[in-house]
């Protein structure tokens, strides 16, 4: 089967096209290369080229050009970066010659390619897309995507086909994939199975059995299950909670703090993991707030075999409670003047988030009575039902009506295994097994040209949901409906009003703005006190949340970079030294200037995914600002050029040593892009915060010195003293934000970059929102609107 699928699989690549742009690799226009050779060649041509890059380089790869460096030489040139001014008496009318001229020739070569094979190629289903997919055709609700390995991003999404390589070990874990979906449908549609069931516990049950043993459990204390702040691993596990067989599980606890301090309520978390030593990785799962009264928090969780739930105070401005020999002894907390968390009660229920077991039986054989009522038909009956069923899964699978000779060359096995007297459970599985390890269900294939209406709606759905087009969707496609620019738009709506288009936002930007990045480096905890899961976790929601509120109420573009507004709850809003934000619920807050936040520039998520936990680097901030938010490419360093290594020691800031790097020509032409945007956002910390001097540690000391200079100027020549200023400009710039925005939804809806030959579409898009402001909705639907998102 893999092997089969293998080939299959690479059989339609060829049909449709691979990821890379292919052409001749005949010659520039003669103007083009006579420019090169007269203003570029010097510097550029050989093994010691200045900045790596060598003019050689681009015809060395027979039967491909090399579109990238050709489109950085046409930006590099249109910008007036290069040639360098103070070595190039070339005037404008040479420069906007080669510019045309250059414009002309790759548009052309990329639109031939588009006519023969299609701008989007080689694209297939993500991991997600996969997971959601399998969800809606066989009801079932299993983490599908935790088999897969995370997927790289190619220019700056997973969704981009040049990105998505399909070996044999990629098809062997597709193959394990559909495997592990199919046994959880034909296992969730057995009759005699009862998969759900609900118990109650209360604080004896909840706390440890034996209170003269040391261990890791709450302990019982006037009436509560209680456990205390303390940076104990596993401290505050629910052995109650462990799940005897994998699955979701919803969990409602009735708690309240115990002594908690003089100036709030007490945050806690809950993850869940297998909390013994042997296995020390924990999953978050949420957290919550608790006050002197009782209240609930309700979660749903996916629980392997022998996992359980840990509840316990993380707030890290709590005073922590210390307990010799890893264990926790009853009372050992109470003399230690510390804040804990009380459970009063807890609920814990095993249920699905997916379909119904009748639900599932009736996808998978046509009826809620299961296989017990095709096994005692005729084997005529048999035949005729399974090819029914083949037809129904395989338009369903491939997004399309199938064609009889398809249909018929998936329900062949099926027949034979039917014939052979098999069970009908065993062929028509056998059947939906070989459609879902199908080119056609993994890949989107199509023609060059303009999509179908079956293809177009499932664009549209996996860019809003990232899963297969719902019925209305479907039967729109099937009357040809989405031809239509109403309807079609009419639909745009419609998605990101239902409750699928509400996750867009937070999809979209954990690939966007790098947020899925979050977690890896956490900021030193001396350097930065403060800093605790519970503060990350908040941050991520609050950008998601910012987002959803931009695209719902379709806010200028322009608010990315600056708004009078976030989304906080009181446990971000201490971090960030926002007073006055009260419960455990995000909610709109209005923002003054003194809190130093606004846009998702100073979003902490962010400030954190931009740093490397210890220090902050311009370079990294600034590269961030020019390719997130302002798209502008910047090309990797020379190889030649060493990396700035921090000062640890404090000797020097960082701005003295990227002095370095701008006084080297090789490296100054990027970083007077670079650095400016970066010094912006240095009153920011590692951890998010804001500060007026670096802090540095030498030995077990915590030192401050070095004022922080935040100031800076645009390559454009106008100066700014910092973020506020910085914003400033960039808000006379909303047009190249609106511009970017539209860049990255085209990129990520499509699956291909944006090429030069499709910029004209981009700026059509920039054109259309220009009355809304730049409306973050309207944008969407005028990407929507490109020739780019209509075809293929």
């Amino acid at each position: 089967m893999v092997r089969l699928t293998y080939l299959l699989i690479y059989s339609t690549i060829g049909l449709f096209g691979g990821s890379a742009i292919s052409a001749t690799t005949d010659s520039p226009p003669k103007e083009i290369s006579q420019f090169l050779n007269s203003n570029c060649s010097d510097c550029h041509r050989g093994e010691d080229s200045e900045a790596g890059f060598d003019l050689g380089s681009l015809g060395e790869t027979p039967g491909k050009i090399n579109w990238e460096a050709w489109t950085r030489i046409y930006d590099r040139v249109a910008s007036g970066e290069m040639p360098p001014p103070e070595d190039s008496n070339m005037d404008q009318q040479q420069r906007s010659k080669f510019l045309k001229a250059t414009q002309n020739w790759i548009s052309q070569k990329q639109r031939k390619s588009y006519r023969e094979f299609g701008r989007s190629r080689g694209k297939r289903l993500t991991r997600i897309q996969l997971e959601n997919t399998l969800h809606d055709l066989l009801g079932i609700d299993l983490p599908l995507s935790e088999m897969i390995p995370e997927e790289p991003l190619v220019h700056g999404f997973t969704t981009v086909g040049e990105g998505q390589p399909i070996s044999h070990h990629q098809l062997r874990q597709h193959v394990s994939v559909v495997d592990a979906a199919l046994e959880e449908a034909f296992h969730r549609a057995k009759p005699s199975l009862k998969s759900t069931w609900k118990r109650e516990f209360k604080p004896k049950q909840i706390a440890r059995r034996n209170h003269s043993r040391r261990c890791r459990e709450p302990e019982l204390r006037e009436g509560l299950a209680t456990t205390w702040s303390s940076n104990l691993v596993f401290y505050g596990r629910l052995p109650v909670t462990t799940a005897n067989e994998a699955g979701w599980y919803k969990m409602t606890i009735r708690a309240k703090s115990v002594r908690p301090p003089e100036n709030g309520n007490v945050w806690c978390s809950i993850r869940s993991g297998e909390c013994q030593s042997s296995a020390p990785l924990m999953s978050w799962v949420d957290s919550f707030e608790v006050t002197p009264e009782l209240s609930e928090k309700t979660i749903i969780a996916w629980l392997p075999e022998g996992h359980m739930f840990e509840v316990k105070p993380s707030d890290a401005k709590l005073k922590k409670a210390r307990f010799a020999g890893g264990q926790v002894g009853t009372g050992e907390g109470e003399s230690q003047n510390v804040s804990g968390v009380g459970i009063d009660s807890l609920v814990l229920e095993k249920i699905h988030i997916g379909q119904s077991q009748s639900q599932i039986k009736e996808i998978l054989f046509g009826s809620d009575e299961g296989t017990n009522a095709e096994d005692k038909q005729t084997l005529k009956a048999k035949l005729k039902q399974a090819k029914t069923l083949i037809q129904r899964f395989a338009n369903a699978a491939f997004r399309s009506p199938c064609a009889p000779d398809v249909v018929d060359r998936y329900f062949a096995p099926v027949s034979a295994s039917l014939k052979d007297e098999q069970s009908f459970e065993t062929s028509i599985r056998m059947g939906y097994r070989a459609i879902l390890c199908s080119p056609r269900f993994l890949l989107f294939p199509a023609p060059a040209g303009k999509l179908n209406s079956y293809a177009l709606a499932s664009r549209l759905s996996y860019f809003l949901w990232n899963r297969l087009p719902d019925a209305e969707l479907l039967q729109l496609a099937a009357e040809g409906q989405l031809e239509n620019k109403l309807v079609l738009h009419q639909q745009v709506e419609r998605l990101l009003n239902h409750s699928n288009g509400q996750q867009f936002a937070s999809a979209f930007a954990s690939e966007w703005l790098d947020l899925r990045l979050i977690g890896f480096t956490q900021p030193d905890p001396k350097l930065y006190p403060g800093f605790d899961p519970i503060v990350e976790h908040s941050m991520l929601a609050e950008t998601s949340a910012f987002l959803e509120y931009l695209i719902q109420h379709n806010r200028p573009v322009g608010e990315l970079i600056d708004s009078d507004y976030t989304f906080l709850n009181s446990h971000l809003a201490s971090f960030y030294g926002i007073q006055n934000v009260v419960g455990g619920n995000l909610k709109k807050v209005t923002l003054n200037p003194k809190d130093h936040r606004g846009g998702i520039l100073t979003h902490g998520s962010v400030l954190k995914v931009t740093a490397n936990g210890t220090q902050t680097s311009p370079v990294t901030r600034g590269t961030w600002i020019s390719e997130r938010l302002l798209g502008i490419e910047i090309p990797p360093p020379p190889e030649n050029v060493p990396a700035i290594e921090p000062d640890t020691r404090g000797a020097a800031t960082i701005r003295e040593q990227l002095q370095k790097h701008q006084n080297d020509p090789s490296c100054a032409s990027c970083h007077r892009i670079i650095d400016p945007p970066g010094f912006a956002l240095e009153n920011y910390d590692p951890s998010g915060r804001w500060r007026d001097v670096y802090t540095t540690r030498v030995g077990r000391k915590k030192t401050k010195r070095l004022a922080i200079d935040a100031s800076s100027k645009m390559p454009s020549g106008e100066p700014f003293e910092g973020i506020s200023s910085f914003k400033e400009i960039l808000l006379t710039r909303k047009n190249l934000i609106a511009k970017n925005v539209a860049n990255k939804l085209l990129t990520y809806a499509t699956g291909a970059p944006v090429a030069l030959a499709d910029r004209s579409s981009i700026i059509a898009c920039v054109a259309a929102t220009e009355k809304e402001d730049y409306g973050f909705r309207s944008l969407i639907h005028a990407v929507v609107d490109t020739p780019e998102f209509l075809n293929k």
